[in-house]
C-alpha cells in the first residue's frame, strides 16, 4: 500500500469523541432507625423470712476491760449503748480526733471488738457525732436490751 492511501485512510477516519462520563449522584438511602423499645424492669423482692424471736434480737456485746474504748476526753465505753450516749455529749474536736478520712476508730472498735459489721458500716458513713449517734441508735434496735 502506498503511503498516500494510508494517510487518506487515517484522515478519513472520524475522530472518536468520547462522551464525558456523567456520574450519577448517589442518593443516600437513610435507613430508618428502629424505635427504641421502652422496657421496664421489674425487680422481684426476695421473700422475707419470718423472723423468729431468736433471729430478731441479739445479745449486746460488752467489751472486757482491756478492750474498752477510751476517748481523748477520758470517757470509757464498753458497749453500743454507752457509745451512743457518749456521741450525744461528745464535742466535735473529740469526734474528729477519732474520725478522719484515713481512719475511723469507732467503726474499727465496733467491728473488731463488739462484732457488729453492720453498725461499723453505718459509723463509717457518719461525718458528725450526731449522725454517728443516730446510726448507733438504729443498730441498737436488733439488740435485746
Amino acid at each position: 500500500m502506498p503511503i498516500k492511501n494510508v494517510i487518506k485512510k487515517v484522515i478519513a477516519k472520524k475522530p472518536v469523541v468520547k462522551k464525558p462520563v456523567v456520574k450519577k449522584s448517589a442518593v443516600k438511602k437513610v435507613a430508618k432507625k428502629p424505635a427504641k423499645k421502652i422496657t421496664t424492669k421489674t425487680v422481684k423482692k426476695a421473700p422475707q423470712k419470718k423472723a423468729t424471736e431468736k433471729d430478731r434480737f441479739r445479745a449486746l456485746v460488752c467489751a472486757p476491760g482491756e478492750q474498752c474504748f477510751w476517748t481523748t476526753d477520758g470517757k470509757v465505753m464498753q458497749d453500743l449503748d454507752q457509745l451512743q450516749m457518749a456521741f450525744g455529749t461528745m464535742g466535735d474536736e473529740v469526734f474528729l480526733h477519732h474520725v478522719t478520712k484515713e481512719k475511723n476508730d469507732f467503726a474499727d472498735w465496733v467491728e473488731a471488738v463488739l462484732d457488729d459489721a453492720e453498725c461499723a458500716k453505718a459509723l463509717r458513713r457518719a461525718k458528725k457525732a450526731s449522725s454517728a449517734r443516730t446510726a448507733v441508735i438504729r443498730c441498737l434496735r436488733v439488740y435485746n436490751i
